[in-house]
């Protein structure tokens, strides 16, 4: 894949959820997958994503044994990124990253040791976008006519191999 059309993807993914507050974290643990809600970080999306967490929570203990990891956004679009999640505990980058609201969540500030970052390196992305209308109708248009709708893409996937 060439940089200008990495760079392009990145551009669309960074469009597709600059505006979505919440994410949604999957993480893999004995039992299965595990879910939950994250706060999206107001930074530049260059490739990777940042969350705050505490060593004390699961997520940071699953992190620790098995870092595929999944990021699901829904807002005006919805974006599914598959990556590999590291625990950063770089008292700089924490300081760079926190906000008030992260004081208000965590009931705590940046320079708490027991307060990390998790980095997700996106691997791969995918994506649907609400807007795109041809491609909504491309689909119904095959159902309506008995015709396969899997052919039509109403999705879009991107690999970013940094």
């Amino acid at each position: 894949m060439s940089n200008m059309m990495k760079q392009e993807e990145m551009e669309t993914l960074r469009e597709l959820i600059k505006d979505v507050d919440t994410a949604m974290l999957t993480t893999v643990t004995d039992e299965g997958l595990v879910s939950r809600p994250m706060k999206t970080q107001e930074v530049e999306f260059d490739g990777d994503l940042w969350f705050f967490t505490k060593k004390e929570t699961d997520k940071y203990e699953e992190i620790l044994h098995d870092q595929d990891v999944n990021v699901a956004y829904a807002g005006k679009s919805y974006v599914s990124v598959r990556g590999r999640a590291e625990i950063v505990d770089d008292l700089d980058k924490k300081k760079e990253l926190w906000s008030k609201v992260y004081e208000k969540i965590m009931q705590t500030s940046y320079d708490d040791p027991n307060v990390v970052l998790i980095k997700v390196k996106t691997e791969a992305a995918e994506y649907w976008e609400t807007g795109n209308f041809t491609k909504k109708i491309a689909f119904l248009y095959k159902r309506m006519t008995g015709q396969s709708s899997k052919s039509t893409d109403v999705n879009e996937t991107v690999e970013l191999n940094k």
